[in-house]
C-alpha cells in the first residue's frame, strides 16, 4: 500500500481530471497521483469515477494499491482492444504458452529418437540401417492447443486436433474456452 504521504496544494489526478477541489479526505488521492493524469482519464473512461469510488470503498485499504492497477491495467487493455480488453492478452500469452509446449513435445520426442538411435548403434548393423536419420528429423507432429470448436460474438475458431493426439506427447494444457486472438 502507498504510504499516505502529505500532500502539497496541488490536487490530485482525479480531481484535475474532474474539475473539483481535492479534499484532505479524498479516496483517489493516494491511487491518482497529480503527475498521472493519463492513468486516471484510462480508469474513468472505461468505468467512470462513481465506479471507482464505489469499488475503492468496499475494498479494504491494504488491497486498494492493488485494486487501482488492476482497474488502470484493465482499462488500458480495454481501451487498446474494446471487444476482449485484457482477455485478449491473456489469449495471446496461453496461445505462446502452447505453442511453446508443442515446441518442448517435439524437441522432446526428437531427442528420444536420437537417444534410441544412439543405444542402437550398439546392436546389430542390419537393426542400425534400419533406423535411418530421417527417423530423427520426422517431426509432423501437428499442432495442438485447442481440440474443440467454439465460438465468441458470433465467431467460431475451429482446430483439428482431438485430446487423444495430444496425450502421446505428455500433458498439455488445454484452453479451448478462451478466446483465439492474433
Amino acid at each position: 500500500m502507498k504510504s499516505h504521504e502529505p500532500r502539497s496544494s496541488s490536487s490530485c489526478a482525479a480531481c484535475k481530471f474532474l474539475k473539483r477541489r481535492c479534499t484532505p479526505n479524498c479516496i483517489f488521492a493516494p491511487y491518482f497521483r497529480s503527475d498521472e493524469p493519463k492513468k486516471f482519464a484510462k480508469v474513468h473512461k472505461v468505468f467512470g469515477a462513481s465506479n471507482v469510488s464505489k469499488i475503492l470503498i468496499e475494498v479494504p485499504e491494504e488491497q486498494r494499491e492493488d485494486t487501482v492497477n488492476s482497474l488502470a491495467y484493465e482499462a488500458e487493455a480495454r481501451l487498446r482492444d474494446p471487444v476482449y480488453g485484457c482477455i485478449g492478452a491473456i489469449a495471446l500469452l496461453q496461445r505462446k504458452m502452447v505453442e511453446l509446449q508443442h515446441e518442448l513435445a517435439i524437441a522432446r520426442a526428437r531427442l528420444a529418437r536420437y537417444a534410441a538411435v544412439a543405444s542402437s548403434s550398439s546392436a546389430p548393423s542390419s537393426l542400425s540401417s534400419s533406423l535411418s536419420s530421417s527417423t530423427i528429423l520426422d517431426d509432423r507432429i501437428s499442432m495442438a492447443p485447442f481440440p474443440d470448436a467454439f465460438s465468441c460474438n458470433g465467431l467460431s475458431y475451429s482446430f483439428s486436433q482431438s485430446p487423444s493426439d495430444l496425450s502421446r506427447y505428455g500433458p498439455v494444457n488445454d484452453f479451448g474456452q478462451i478466446p483465439y486472438v492474433l
